[in-house]
């Protein structure tokens, strides 16, 4: 078995990078008559190559297949004088769970955030994500702070 890659996102990608994209929406219920407008897929795309854009997007490859993808960005914030790192999708085919894309794809976000002299990566996830959980309690502290929102 080839040796796993987590590089960043290319132009190039947008083919093989859609279904993982589908993939993590239909996973958290954004599909069917609940998916994501295409307006809103096009212009996240487009801000991973934007150089003015604080978002950015890896990949996680093996013998020339997408096998994860991890989008994240950063942030200022008023507990810090470096940015934050957000890391705000993480997603792995489900043939390749359990072998290490995820903890790969959130290490290489981690070494992103420390060459931006970004002091923290934070993400969040649903609760009912015990899968993903076993291993966010491996590479990361639970904060404590529970999540809240208001659609407008």
């Amino acid at each position: 078995m080839a040796a796993l890659v987590v590089r960043d996102i290319a132009a190039s990608d947008f083919d093989a990078w859609k279904p993982l994209w589908d993939g993590y929406n239909a996973f958290y219920g954004r599909s069917g008559e609940t998916a994501l407008p295409e307006a809103i897929t096009r212009c996240s795309w487009a801000r991973f190559f934007d150089a003015g854009e604080p978002v950015h997007a890896l990949v996680a490859e093996r013998d020339g297949q997408l096998l994860g993808l991890a989008h994240y960005l950063f942030h200022r914030s008023t507990t810090s004088i470096g940015h934050s790192c957000y890391l705000q999708d993480l997603f792995t085919v489900e043939a390749a769970r359990g072998m290490g894309v995820g903890r790969a794809l959130i290490e290489a976000v981690y070494e992103r955030a420390r060459q931006a002299g970004a002091p923290r990566v934070y993400w969040q996830t649903h609760e009912t994500n015990a899968t993903a959980m076993r291993l966010y309690d491996k590479v990361a502290d639970k904060s404590g702070f529970v999540v809240y929102r208001k659609l407008l």
